[in-house]
């Protein structure tokens, strides 16, 4: 694929990156950024507060791994002795800080942020220098500074609440069938914010929620517990489905989400529902709907997804966004 920095894809607002936009990014990082040495961390226009904390203590610093949960990044670091520093082009620390254990360097995309190898031409809040052959940098870009890019003890995350209290990532063999109907018959929320409020499953948002309810017929605002065990069991393997399907494809780009090495996510011509108000359904040709869940763009067919009798009487139904489909 040829890098598309440039141009930006226009079907809908700026979205929180999901889970395979955020294993794609880590993957690419994967491959080049273990076992190099932060040899300068520089902090540029990045907001005050503790999204940037601890960007003081890279320095000296191995990154060991490039590793995900649910749409953190985390890296974890080893402390380099003085000398091994110095012979990799820094300089020693003079701060005392103890080199038996390495901190975290946890990574949060928000809306906006985009890990790059290249300068960005705006909107730069962090750039590494880094031990090693050419590229040697890293880069974080995030315009509308919702993104994090923090320095943490290592498992240390008390003041991450989010990140502490992620339930089972959607890809990892812990996230069970049974342990998925267990958690959802203790909830009488609906089906798409437990989904969303991430402690059901990590990894799972706006996008994929909406595209794995459809394509198993249950409506986002139906009460968790109320889901049949065979609807638990198709929801649960089409949210494997939907999210695998998508990092295959690198993940989808509406608008800002590019990957390291500069390209979109193809997954966007594939999506169902999602950004399609106001369009046939791809099943029975119904016009889909855009309704508001927890405060969340919901996509959904009427006729594919009857909504459950309560929740058909205080839906709130909104006008298709009009958007322009991506070059």
């Amino acid at each position: 694929m040829v890098p598309s920095w440039a141009g930006r894809c226009t079907k809908g607002p700026s979205v929180i990156p999901e889970l395979p936009e955020v294993e794609t990014v880590r993957r690419e990082l994967a491959s080049w950024l273990p076992g190099r040495t932060v040899l300068e961390a520089e902090r540029m226009d990045a907001p005050a507060g503790p999204k940037y904390a601890g960007l003081e203590r890279l320095p000296g610093q191995r990154i060991e791994a490039v590793q995900r949960r649910g749409k953190f990044l985390l890296l974890p670091l080893v402390h380099m002795p003085a000398d091994a520093r110095r012979a990799q082009g820094g300089s020693a620390r003079q701060d005392g800080h103890s080199e038996a254990k390495g901190d975290e360097l946890v990574v949060h995309l928000g809306m906006t942020g985009v890990v790059r190898r290249t300068p960005p031409p705006g909107h730069l809040r962090v750039r590494l220098r880094l031990s090693g052959p050419a590229p040697s940098d890293l880069y974080f870009q995030d315009v509308r500074r919702f993104g994090r890019f923090t320095v943490v003890p290592a498992g240390d995350y008390r003041h991450l609440p989010t990140l502490a209290a992620l339930g089972p990532d959607a890809l990892d063999p812990a996230f069970t069938t049974e342990g998925f109907r267990r958690a959802l018959a203790r909830s009488g929320v609906a089906i798409k914010t437990l989904l969303l409020s991430q402690r059901v499953v990590a990894g799972v948002g706006n996008i994929y929620a909406d595209e794995a309810l459809w394509r198993v017929g249950v409506h986002p605002l139906r009460p968790a517990r109320q889901l049949r065990r065979a609807q638990v069991v198709a929801l649960h393997g089409a949210l494997l489905e939907v999210l695998e399907a998508s990092l295959a494809l690198q993940g989808t780009t509406l608008y800002d989400y590019r990957t390291v090495n500069g390209e979109v996510g193809a997954f966007l011509q594939e999506l169902a529902v999602y950004g399609h108000a106001g369009e046939p359904c791809r099943r029975c040709g119904t016009r889909l709907e855009r309704l508001v869940v927890g405060q969340r763009g919901t996509h959904v067919c009427p006729r594919c997804q009857p909504a459950p009798r309560r929740a058909s009487r205080r839906v709130t139904r909104r006008a298709p966004r009009r958007t322009r489909r991506a070059a």
